[in-house]
């Protein structure tokens, strides 16, 4: 709670004030983490009139970059008002307008983003740099204007000063600039996650969105990313927000509903981090594939109260024989099941849903989540 006043008392006398102690969380990430009110956004138009609270601080990280690891950054904390709203991260507000809420106790948000970069810059060099596949994808970063495109030089100058400040843990959203190399993108952010709990020497909660529809005009090249992203979420205390469903157009690679991604992240946070019943917050997710006579019986978790369809058909779902020729398919709901089927694959092995980059997909649990996009197959995609 608070405020309170520090007092150093030596030869002189420095006194702080206006002090709160609370929970600490880092937005990272690129331009969809960035987007703030001045960009334009309605939500944040919504919010300027009854901005003010007290207990909501921001901290927002100059974009800069550095050959070496920083020990200090610019800034200081601002209060939450209409003036500091504008300037920060809308994510990161609704992430913690509602934690505010929920937990009643003041919230502290460090902003440390850039557009248009690229995970390798906020992960640490060395480690980017002694794995062969990692080294040879940050290799293939394109130098855009200011943005930093060497391993470790967002990391060094925005996120290495702050590591000896105790933090709760971290939302991040970035993926947009990696589809070109979603191959080695898993094992990237896996790296990005343990070397940022390493230097905090805490283990904390790392939770992240998946990038939502776009064309990249380059076939599958989303798609691909985004099953990283999800296979990213095996690794330990991390939690993906699906956006499929926020997105109202796929020519735009900054959908403007920041609002339910910030309350989507901050569920999971107030479930898996502070031990609030919260009745649904994961997405259903894709878990067994069995396949009898022509049909494919999918099974889907965090469903269990059964699914709907939005629309009058399942959207972008597809079904291939042993040929991997892919062919529009129909399908049915049942409990926490999809069956699939395609009167020109008689003997189905594979299944795709919503997979391709601009899929926006039309199947939900009862409690409203999107299903996170999908395959039961592990063939080969090339992009050009």
């Amino acid at each position: 709670g608070g405020p309170y006043t520090i007092v150093f008392k030596g030869k002189n006398l420095i006194t702080l004030t206006n002090i709160l102690i609370g929970e600490v969380w880092v937005c990272s990430g690129q331009s969809n983490m960035e987007m703030c009110g001045n960009w334009g956004l309605k939500d944040i138009k919504e919010e300027l009139p009854q901005a003010y609270n007290k207990n909501i601080r921001f901290f927002c990280i100059p974009k800069k970059s550095a050959r070496y690891p920083q020990d200090d950054v610019e800034g200081s904390w601002e209060v939450c008002d209409s003036s500091a709203l504008k300037t920060f991260s809308a994510v990161g507000y609704f992430f913690g307008k509602k934690l505010n809420e929920k937990l009643g106790t003041p919230i502290g948000l460090i902003g440390a983003s850039w557009g248009g970069s690229a995970a390798e810059v906020w992960t640490p060099d060395s480690l980017v740099n002694a794995d062969t596949a990692l080294k040879s994808a940050a290799s293939r970063i394109q130098p855009s204007g200011m943005v930093p495109y060497h391993p470790g030089y967002a990391y060094n100058a925005m996120i290495a000063p702050i590591t000896n400040y105790s933090i709760a843990g971290a939302i991040w959203y970035q993926g947009e600039n990696n589809t070109e190399t979603a191959n080695t993108y898993s094992k990237l952010f896996i790296t990005l996650i343990d070397a940022w709990r390493k230097a905090w020497q805490k283990d904390f909660p790392f939770y992240y969105v998946q990038i939502a529809p776009f064309s990249y005009k380059k076939v599958n090249s989303g798609a691909l990313l985004r099953e990283a992203q999800l296979q990213s979420m095996s690794h330990p205390n991390t939690g993906m927000v699906a956006t499929t469903d926020l997105v109202t157009d796929v020519n735009n690679v900054h959908p403007e509903n920041k609002h339910d991604v910030g309350w989507r992240l901050a569920n999971w946070a107030l479930a898996e981090t502070y031990g609030h019943k919260i009745h649904a917050y994961k997405s259903p997710v894709y878990t067994h594939v069995s396949f009898e006579k022509n049909k494919a019986l999918i099974t889907i978790a965090n469903a269990s109260a059964g699914m709907v369809i939005k629309g009058e058909k399942v959207n972008d779902i597809e079904i291939a024989g042993k040929d991997s020729i892919f062919y529009a398919a129909m399908a049915t709901l049942k409990d926490n099941k999809i069956i699939a089927w395609s009167d020109s694959v008689k003997h189905p092995v594979a299944l795709r849903y919503a997979f391709h980059d601009t899929s926006i997909g039309n199947v939900f649990n009862k409690d409203g989540l999107p299903l996170i996009p999908f395959r039961t197959d592990n063939w080969p995609i090339v992009t050009p």
